[in-house]
């Protein structure tokens, strides 16, 4: 399975709403519950006035579109990583799955996947 470094970094981020969202950015990904509204975006991207936010994260791209009925991909990013004591912050769209870690450990990160037989590009 290959997987793409993303060129950039993220932060995560809770905002009071999503009016405060750029939705005309090329990169964010946003949640809502009746309790929140989380996005992720480029750290350059960061509304002005976000409730709270966490800097510094990269990102991996599953490269390739995944059918549903595929099972066990974040697991077994997610243990490649959890071997090494890295965390993750996973998000998915339609098409794929994105594994953050924090920016400190994104080397170490990209050589856990290598090491446990995923191609890091």
């Amino acid at each position: 399975m290959k997987l793409k470094k993303l060129p950039f970094e993220l932060t995560v981020c809770r905002v009071q709403s999503a009016a405060q969202i750029d939705l005309s950015a090329e990169f964010y990904f946003i949640g809502r519950t009746d309790e929140e509204i989380s996005l992720v975006c480029r750290t350059e991207d960061v509304p002005a006035g976000t409730a709270a936010r966490e800097d510094g994260w990269r990102g991996f791209r599953v490269e390739g579109v995944l059918d549903f009925s595929l099972v066990g991909i974040l697991s077994g990013l997610s243990a490649a990583l959890a071997e090494q004591g890295i965390g993750i912050f996973a998000v998915s769209t339609y098409n794929t799955d994105y594994l953050l870690v924090k920016a400190e450990d994104f080397g170490r990160a990209a050589a856990a996947l290598e090491a446990a037989g995923y191609a890091c590009e």
